[in-house]
Parts: C-alpha cells; structure tokens; sequence
C-alpha cells in the first residue's frame, strides 16, 4: 500500500468535503473572498490531487463586491446523487459585529468541470449548509443557526429542514437537531447513513488551536444525537507538539475498496524562530490546509487509526496509484485564451476592460484600478502561497506618469496586511520602484527617500520574492540576470490568520501581480511571466 504525505492539499484549502463517485474523488474546499468561488480537487488514489474546477465563476452565482475579509465561500459541500453533482456553499456578507448575514445557495452540474447551474437560495439562518440524501429519495438540509441575541451563545445549534428538488425549496419544519458539546462553537455539519444509523459530523472549538470534529449518531434522523464516546473524533489541541494543528471540520469517505477515511482541516504553524510570543503554537501563513486519516470501525463508530490526532503519514487505500501531470507549470507564459485554475481575483472576477489577456499577447494586461485596500475592485491576480520555501518571479512593463499609478508584484494576506514591490512615479525621479507595507493597516514605505530609479531606457522591470520559512525579501533585476536584493527583510508570519487583528480571519497568504490606478485612468501594465517555483528542502 501506499504511504499519504500530509497535508494533501497544501496552503489555504480548508473546510474539505469529500465526495466519491464509483472510483473517483473530489474534494471541495472554501474560498472565501477569493473568486472564482470553491475550489475542486480530483483524485484516483487520495494521495494525488489536481485542481479541476472552480464551479462558481460568474456574477449571478457570486458576487462578493463590498464583502468583508474572510467573508464570502464559506465551508461548502460536495455530494453526487441522482446522477448529478450537487454543490451548497455559503456567501457571508458582514462578519463584523453580532450579525453573520449569510446566503446559503445551491448549485448543480452533470460533471465536475462542466457549466454549473444558477443558485437556487436556500436560506440565511446560518452559514456551514449540507445537503444529506436519504435512502428514501427524500433530501434534507443542515447548517449552524446563527444567534445574534445579546447575552446569547451565538452559535445556537444544528438546525435539520426537508428540501423539496421539484419544488427547488426548503419545505416543512425546522428543527435544532442537536446543540453541540461543552466544547461549543458547533458548526460545519454533514449527516452519513451507515449501520442503521444516522451519524452527525460537525467542527466545534473555533477555528484556532482548539479547533475538533465532534461526531453523534442517532437511529432517528431528527434525534437525539448520542455523542462518540471517545469525543473529539479529531483535534490536535491537546497535542501542541504535533506539527499538525487545528485539526477539525472534517467529512468522511468510503472508497470503493471498502477503506473508510477521514479528511480535515490543519494548520501548520513556522518554527518558533523570529516570531514574536503572541500565540503559544505559533503562524501559519500557508493558511488552513487539508490533511487525511485513515478511519477503523469499532461498536459502530469511527475512530481515526492510532488515536484521535492527525498523523503527518497515513496508509493509504488499497488502490494502485495514479499520478497527475502537473496542473500548474512553475512558469505561466500566458499565452492561454485563460488564465490557469490556480490564479484567482479579490470578490469579483475582472472583465475584459481590466484584465486582458489578448490586448498584448503573450501578457496579462492589468488595467489599474482601485488600491490594495479596497473591497471593491483590485485589479490583483494572485494564487497561493503552498510551501515555506519558495520564489516567485514576473517581469512587467509599466509607464506611470503619477503618484498615484503603480504596478508590481504583491503578497496578500487581506485588504489591512500585505507589502508590495511596485513600479511608479515620484516628481523629483520619474520612474521608481517603491516598497510599501501594510501592517494592520498601518502603512511604511520603508525606502522612502531611497528608491530605487529605474533607467529610462528600460522598458520590463523583473521582479522577485523569496521566501525562506520564516522571513522574505524582495529582488528586481532590469536585465533578468544581475539581481538585486531590496535591503528590507519582512516576516512571513505577518500574512498569517493567527496576526490579523480582530481574530475570525481565515484565508492565507497569496503572491500576484497588481495595478491600480487611483486616478481614475485606467493606465495598464503588462505582465510578460508568473513563476511560482518551490524551493525544496
């Protein structure tokens, strides 16, 4: 058999929901503000994915224009019933103060890389829905309930509602199917059949370090949910140590050979060098990722084998392997009709007049749009930081003839924390590449007053950032050979969930190209290359 190496899906892919159709396997995964919405991963063998669809990838499915941080796709989840694939996903408007206004929408598709149908709304009690398909035909939808009542827990329970398919609606009662643990918090519910029972898999503790998947079962579809009685099914909170944390919100799979696994999300913090002493456990910039366990039955109930904490190395199925060819080579051209699966935009998707690939080809043209602040239109297209240690690389041609035009290469975690190495313009040098930070929304241009000047006879500028586990730097080079390295060192574990201010945040940090413009202009860089390359230990 083959050995699993966690996490199988490295850098921000949390909240897997995994689902089987005969030998095949998908999982999707939360995207939040990042759109195209929900990413899909295939796999023949669980131990090799690839990145096949993002299904909602126009405005009338998703439109998170205005959308707070860490708001939009939250938690969504696959299923294939009826000869179809059925996807439920959530779009959170305000995560801010005692309301979550939450959309809960569905969506269908033939296959898993097709066109994806309009949503059908659901509801907006709460966010974290499932939809669980009945032995008898009959379909029934699940998700938190939301409590904005003062002096109220706000997380009030599991509510169960029928959903008519004919009809495309909810029908019939509403119930609190069950109120979580002691450890509260209870979200992110899936509903199995399996040995006669009904078994509910939900997160409870955040989440953060104390993050778990809890799991009850029931004879009765409405209750009463018994609790595991060695609760939490998954949790790595009383490990500190185990290089795995935050292990929880989970889904359960059994594969055609009979195995019976468990996928989750987890965190991986840096080492504990150079980081400050906020959080006992550490950062973890690569985001929430997703991880697998291999499950064992016992008086019918599941048990992750060798204890209920993540292992970094699983057995896998009794399954030939299947290797992907790579779906994301280390060096874009951009010489595609579109851009690859893997690059995505800030809420919105960018038309033609903002994001262009035929207007210079051979480039991504940006037109500039608004700053990296805002919540409305970026022009920003960026993919996931998936290792500790990397570079990324592009080189870009940009005439700015203002202040306030600038174009260049960018690390993101959200609009309050992020740096960029841009070209632009100052009165006094004409064109420069200027250095900004943005640290919980407090800004630096750490260069100001020594800029780099660009010769005037250069037309591309190549930029680059390396990043080595805990820290990163940026380079230019204006012949692509003789580098130079910007004399500012800045810290990985700033772009991480566990800085942000405010807590409930919960993405990860990405590296893109952007141009804005906040003069209104609309002046356009040229991007000529994106490089993404690992740099293995």
């Amino acid at each position: 058999m083959t050995k699993i190496q966690n996490p199988i899906l490295t850098g921000f892919n949390p909240d897997p929901s995994i689902c089987r159709v005969d030998e095949d396997y998908y999982i999707a995964v939360s995207t939040f503000e990042w759109f195209p919405g929900v990413g899909i991963y295939h796999s023949k063998d669980l131990k090799n994915w690839r990145l096949v669809s993002r299904p909602l990838n126009r405005l009338s499915q998703l439109n998170m224009m205005g959308n707070s941080n860490s708001g939009g796709v939250w938690a969504p989840q696959l299923s294939y019933n009826d000869g179809k694939f059925w996807l439920i996903y959530t779009d959170v408007k305000v995560t801010e103060g005692q309301w979550k206004d939450s959309h809960n929408y569905l969506v269908t598709c033939d296959s898993i890389d097709g066109e994806w149908s309009e949503p059908i709304y659901m509801n907006s009690s709460g966010f974290d829905p499932s939809l669980f398909h009945d032995d008898d035909g009959k379909k029934y939808f699940t998700n938190m309930l939301w409590d904005h009542r003062v002096g109220n827990h706000n997380f009030y329970g599991i509510v169960l509602q029928e959903y008519d398919a004919e009809k495309q609606k909810l029908i019939g009662k509403k119930e609190i199917i069950f109120k979580g643990t002691d450890a509260k918090l209870v979200e992110a519910p899936h509903i199995y059949k399996m040995n006669g029972y009904y078994y509910l898999l939900t997160a409870e503790g955040g989440t953060r370090y104390e993050h778990q998947a809890t799991i009850a079962r029931s004879e009765n579809l409405w209750g009463p949910y018994e609790v595991h009685p060695e609760n939490p099914l998954i949790s790595s909170y009383t490990h500190p140590r185990n290089p795995l944390q935050k292990a929880g919100h989970a889904s359960i799979v059994q594969t055609h050979t009979d195995e019976w696994f468990l996928v989750h999300l987890t965190g991986r913090p840096l080492p504990k060098e150079n980081q400050p002493l906020l959080d006992p456990r550490g950062f973890c910039p690569l985001g929430r990722e997703t991880a697998i366990q291999r499950l064992e039955w016992k008086d019918d109930w599941p048990y992750v084998v060798g204890g209920n904490q993540p292992s970094l190395e699983v057995e896998g199925p009794a399954i030939e392997e299947v290797k992907w060819e790579n779906d994301y080579d280390e060096k874009e051209d951009f010489n595609s009709e579109q851009l690859n699966l893997h690059f995505q935009t800030l809420r919105i998707p960018l038309r033609e007049e903002i994001l262009s690939l035929t207007d210079n080809p051979g480039h991504l043209r940006l037109y500039g749009r608004e700053s990296l602040t805002s919540k409305f239109t970026q022009s920003y297209v960026a993919r996931r930081w998936q290792h500790f240690n990397f570079a990324a690389e592009t080189k870009v041609a940009f005439q700015p003839e203002s202040f306030q035009q600038a174009a260049g290469l960018v690390n993101y975690y959200n609009t309050e924390n992020w740096t960029a190495l841009q070209i632009t313009w100052n009165e006094e040098k004409g064109r420069i590449l200027e250095l900004t930070t943005c640290d919980n929304f407090t800004f630096d241009q750490p260069l100001r007053g020594n800029e780099i000047v660009i010769p005037k006879d250069i037309e591309y500028v190549y930029l680059r950032v390396d990043v080595n586990t805990n820290v990163y730097n940026y380079s230019y080079s204006f012949d692509g050979t003789n580098w130079e390295k910007v004399p500012v060192q800045l810290y990985a574990y700033k772009l991480s969930d566990d800085y942000i201010r405010g807590g409930g945040f919960f993405t990860g940090a990405f590296v893109g190209m952007q141009c804005q413009d906040t003069s209104g202009e609309g002046i356009a860089a040229d991007f000529d290359y994106f490089v993404y390359k690992p740099v293995l230990a």
